[in-house]
């Protein structure tokens, strides 16, 4: 495996287009901070092309709520250039310091809020991107109301480079608020799911609502440096905004909460709160467990798989909301055996769906992150759902010679 670093958009389309004109062409994979692409990399026999020397501002209106930079950008780096303006891209983002826009995109990363402020595919309005031709081609443009073409944007947010090579990318922004709080409540998970049925009719407008069995509860509250209660299930609520507006509906969610009869209830405000989102945030990580990994079902049934993965002993964080579940593995698992033996009956459970659900994909589970001695024994692929003839075609017809890996989203 070699690993081109471009300097510039021309150099990727350069390198791309001598690669295809070759007559055995190489697989290419597009790596930005590398901190996802491990699982993918280690898989295949592959020459990386490097993004992380793209970090121009290419425009910056800020007036208009737009900003169009190159993928390799930091995320802090972003971030500190919209804090400047009073902006943000609310999405949050593990290893901030490293991980790149691009990669951002190509993996569809968000976290936390994204049940108030959505996912990447509600902020790119217009990419550029090299083809496995080795052709520049541009799709969106730099206004917000742009439906011009096909909306080859969002096909590109989760494609894990499968189909291109993004550049170059075009978002819209939010105003940043100028606050945000935690209601952070202990209860049982008998509890949560008539919590935040009622949570959901409220007067409030939370931006996440995070479930945290007692052991992820323990590593969010030590790694955000707060003083918290996690002898219990957490579930753990956002708002933002002004500051009054943020303390109007923290007094309110406080008033809803109580007739549900928490063990505890703690506001988390002020530099607290940053703590707090930072910690969240960085729960998707793996951080030497065995195995991490991935899910997402339906919202009505997290609370049950929550609690089946409380069971096994896995921790787990749930945006509850939005039916997305990240967990690790206990270090107790030390064979391969032992950690299909603890996600085997998760996986049931999303592909069992349940009795009233509509025919077709009833979720996904993924592994992340693993030993690399363990990562034949789990398929990336979900197997075949009624998406992978579609995504056959699109690929074939986007990399008809496979320039580009498959990522483990299209089985062979």
């Amino acid at each position: 495996m070699t690993t081109f670093t471009a300097t510039s958009q021309d150099d990727v389309a350069r390198f791309v287009a001598e690669n295809a004109e070759a007559d055995g062409p190489r697989t290419l994979l597009a790596t930005g901070g590398r901190t996802s692409v491990a699982r993918v990399a280690d898989q295949i026999d592959a020459d990386e092309v490097s993004t992380v020397m793209l970090d121009k501002v290419v425009d910056y209106p800020a007036r208009d709520m737009t900003i169009t930079v190159e993928a390799g950008l930091r995320i802090d780096q972003l971030t500190k250039l919209l804090n400047s303006e009073t902006q943000q891209l609310p999405i949050d983002v593990a290893q901030s310091d490293v991980a790149t826009l691009g990669g951002v995109l190509a993996t569809n990363t968000s976290g936390t809020r994204r049940f108030g402020y959505g996912t990447m595919r509600d902020y790119v309005i217009g990419i550029t991107a090299v083809d496995a031709s080795g052709r520049q081609f541009h799709a969106g443009g730099r206004v917000v109301k742009n439906v011009a073409g096909y909306d080859l944007c969002k096909l590109m947010v989760g494609s894990r480079g499968t189909l291109a090579i993004v550049t170059q990318i075009t978002l819209k922004l939010r105003p940043r608020p100028e606050c945000t709080s935690f209601l952070w409540s202990t209860m049982s998970l008998a509890k949560v799911d008539t919590t935040l049925e009622r949570l959901l009719r409220s007067e409030t407008r939370p931006i996440a609502f995070e479930l945290l069995n007692p052991s992820a509860a323990g590593c969010v509250a030590n790694g955000c440096g707060v003083d918290l209660p996690t002898g219990e299930p957490v579930l753990c609520i956002g708002v933002d905004g002004t500051e009054r507006d943020t303390t109007w509906q923290i007094d309110t969610l406080k008033t809803e909460l109580t007739d549900m009869k928490p063990a505890e209830l703690h506001v988390v405000e002020g530099s607290e709160s940053g703590q707090l989102l930072g910690a969240l945030t960085s729960f998707a990580v793996s951080d030497g467990c065995p195995l991490t990994f991935h899910a997402s079902l339906l919202p009505s049934r997290t609370v049950e798989f929550v609690r089946l993965a409380t069971d096994a002993g896995i921790s787990v964080q749930a945006h509850a909301g939005n039916g997305v579940v990240h967990g690790h593995l206990p270090d107790s698992v030390l064979s391969v055996d032992a950690a299909v033996a603890l996600i085997q009956p998760l996986r049931d459970f999303i592909q069992n769906g349940s009795a009233t659900a509509a025919p077709g994909p009833k979720g996904g589970f993924t592994v992340l992150n693993c030993s690399a001695e363990w990562r034949s024994s789990f398929a990336q692929a979900g197997g075949q759902t009624t998406s992978t003839e579609l995504m056959k075609k699109v690929k074939q017809s986007l990399d008809p010679r496979n320039v580009f890996p498959r990522g483990g989203m299209i089985p062979p």
